[in-house]
């Protein structure tokens, strides 16, 4: 049975290719119909799709569509294919259903915005090379699709391109992933010169006859290198710098790209090639450690962030780091599980940051804010389900799928990863509260109310500072924050754990693509979470240890917004004496602990240096245009010199005639007396 998975990427091609060739001359309404229309039948294709899944028997499955031949070299070959399992129709709903609703608010939001056509576009060619990375039937494909998001990104972050900071930020993030996908280039061509092929199937096939590695080996460095691309793509140490920085971008953006979707990319391969990490343990610990300290050090940098953007921005950092921390430990299924709620809390979260960036005519300072609730109740509403789920309080989404992590990395043996994870999760809840206290308590702290020439972000794309006052957004932005605060608060119940009641539904739904092609159970050891969690249940009483440890998650959280209360709602004052008192490292925390210098002495000045120095000045100008040069030279001498000889003085060619017959007669004489 074909489900004809080709027609789901091609709907969003189809609304960019005719909005960005010929939307400069429709109306906004037009503009409108292609860009949500292809994406609404995308998600509905995509529904119709899931609903044959879950028919399929299970030797059916993975389904995989092969429509032709891509390229063949030798023995190696890459098709045109897709390929549908559980894990890729979790992702394909996340990104067309998400997606859809980002569209929706995007018609509201960027109303007043020039390039409104060429903006949604953008978003569509976006949609299109992330339904390709995730359905593609191979690595080859996965990396078109890879590269493609990447270049939608640097598209939307420069989107307001006549602004400098934006065009940095989207130049920024262009680089900082190249250098990722060179390692992942790397790995898929170890792939290639051991297993002579790309094919998921085909790679995970010969992949199970190999054993567990007990020391770095092939599967080892392909594992490092994938971490390399993820490690780019999901903005993790030392990668990351550029996520911050893409918030120069519309907040739809933000929304779509830099939390819902894109940068769940790495996790996404990190999980899809989990017949190779489980075989690297080095590799795996590797991903768990980056991951763990990477939710750690963002969420400590979001403590002091002032930009209501930038806060979310190093939230999603911090929470890409949990999911990484996941399937480091092997608990593959909830990394994906944490991404699936990640995507509708964090999505709600910025988008309702959008709504009040919009309410505010372009502010995103969080001190020039407050006492909003009372101008924007429906999105205050919103935005206190988004951070109550983001601190991990239950019965929200993510306080099932965070401690389902935390609960699977202690079961692992990695005790003190948890304990880092813990710690972050109380940053977390402290650092939303913040925002939250910050923005919707208190007294306005704003402008006095002024009239406006634009609707919102009109600081970032016009550099104009004046607004029209707090005020609600219209329907069609709030609409889409409705459906997401459901999805927020009830989207973790599809995987209530055994402990408290449930089955572990996500879990187990997953489980076929984490267990087809893993080592023996006898094997995996380190690699993965289960002999560890078998000791521990032969010690107590598993369940009892479960809700033991969910209790610590949920009181890192009380902690967390116990802490911002007193700060920020009834000590106003204190913040400010702490900062005081704090002094250097107050000031190293705000400067984002100075990396961005860091790597601008320690890597961007030597290459611009050498740039300049050598292969500029010395390489190009003083050897290449050098000898370019110095040979025209030398031709335009001679020509000069012979050039003396076209006198046309009849006196001065007979010289040069007889001079000419005295050398020849010089010559045969010559010749003559030898």
């Amino acid at each position: 049975m074909s489900l004809h998975l080709w027609i789901i990427p091609l709907l969003p091609l189809t609304g960019a290719a005719i909005n960005g060739l010929l939307g400069k001359r429709f109306p906004k309404a037009v503009v409108n119909a292609l860009a949500l229309g292809s994406t609404a039948a995308a998600f509905a294709y995509a529904l119709w799709v899931a609903v044959q899944f879950m028919g399929m028997p299970a030797d059916q499955i993975p389904h995989i569509e092969r429509y032709a031949t891509w390229m063949t070299a030798g023995s190696f070959t890459a098709e045109f294919g897709l390929y549908l399992d559980q894990l890729s129709l979790v992702m394909l709903l996340i990104v067309t259903g998400v997606g859809f609703l980002i569209h929706i608010y995007s018609v509201g939001y960027m109303e007043h915005e020039g390039g409104y056509y060429r903006f949604f576009a953008y978003l569509n060619i976006f949609m299109f090379f992330m339904l390709t990375l995730i359905l593609a039937n191979n690595y080859l494909l996965m990396f078109v699709g890879w590269e493609g998001v990447g270049l939608a990104s640097y598209l939307l972050i420069g989107f307001w391109f006549l602004k400098d900071s934006a065009a940095n930020a989207g130049k920024k993030a262009f680089i900082t992933n190249r250098i990722g996908d060179f390692g992942f280039l790397i790995a898929l061509f170890l792939l290639i010169k051991h297993f002579g092929t790309l094919q998921y199937n085909e790679v995970f096939a010969k992949l199970s006859a190999y054993p567990v590695e007990t020391s770095a080996g092939l599967l080892t460095a392909i594992g490092l290198l994938m971490m390399v691309g993820a490690s780019g793509k999901s903005a993790q140490i030392p990668l990351y710098v550029w996520l911050p920085d893409a918030m120069e971008g519309p907040t739809p953006v933000s929304a779509l790209i830099h939390a819902a979707t894109m940068v769940t990319a790495g996790v996404y391969m990190v999980a899809r090639s989990n017949a190779v990490f489980n075989r690297a343990p080095i590799a795996l610990m590797v991903v768990a450690v980056i991951g763990t300290l990477t939710a750690i050090f963002a969420a400590s940098i979001g403590i002091l962030q002032t930009d209501i953007k930038k806060v979310l921005a190093y939230s999603t950092v911090s929470q890409l780091g949990y999911m990484f921390m996941g399937c480091g430990v092997a608990a593959y299924g909830a990394g994906i599980f944490h991404l699936m709620t990640h995507a509708f809390f964090k999505a709600l979260l910025f988008l309702s940051a959008g709504a009040i960036i919009h309410g505010l005519g372009g502010e995103q300072d969080m001190r020039k804010m407050g006492g909003l609730r009372k101008y924007m109740p429906k999105t205050f509403w919103v935005m206190t389900v988004a951070t109550f789920t983001i601190a991990g309080f239950p019965p929200l989404a993510a306080f099932f799928s965070k401690d389902e992590i935390l609960w699977k990395t202690w079961a692992s043996g990695n005790h003190v990863l948890w304990l880092i994870g813990l710690i972050a999760a109380g940053m977390t809840s402290f650092y939303m509260f913040r925002l939250w206290f910050m923005t919707f308590f208190g007294e306005y702290r704003g402008e006095p109310t002024v009239d406006s020439q634009h609707g919102h972000d009109s600081r970032n794309a016009h550099g104009d500072h004046g607004h029209s006052g707090p005020h609600e957004s219209p329907m069609i932005m709030i609409f889409p924050l409705i459906v997401l605060a459901v999805l927020s608060f009830v989207g973790g119940w599809v995987g209530i754990p055994a402990a408290l009641g449930g089955s572990d539904r996500f879990d187990h739904f997953l489980d076929p693509v984490f267990s087809k092609y893993a080592p023996a159970v006898g094997e995996l050891k380190a690699a993965t979470n289960e002999e560890a969690s078998t000791a521990l249940g032969a010690e107590h009483s598993e369940r009892a240890t479960e809700l033991l440890f969910m209790s610590f998650s949920v009181a890192a959280a009380a902690l967390g917004l116990l802490g911002a209360w007193y700060l920020y709602y009834k000590r106003t004052d204190l913040p400010a004496k702490i900062a005081a008192s704090a002094g250097g490292l107050y000031r190293l925390v705000l400067d984002k602990y100075r990396i961005d210098e860091l790597y601008g002495a320690a890597v961007i000045r030597p290459i611009v240096l050498i740039s300049t120095n050598v292969l500029w000045k010395g390489v190009d100008s003083a050897i290449i245009d050098g000898t370019v040069n110095g040979s025209a030279a030398g031709a335009q001498d001679v020509s000069d010199g012979l050039r003396q000889m076209q006198s046309g003085n009849i006196r001065s060619y007979a010289g040069w005639v007889a001079f000419g017959a005295a050398v020849v007669i010089a010559f045969m004489v010559w010749k003559g007396v030898r």
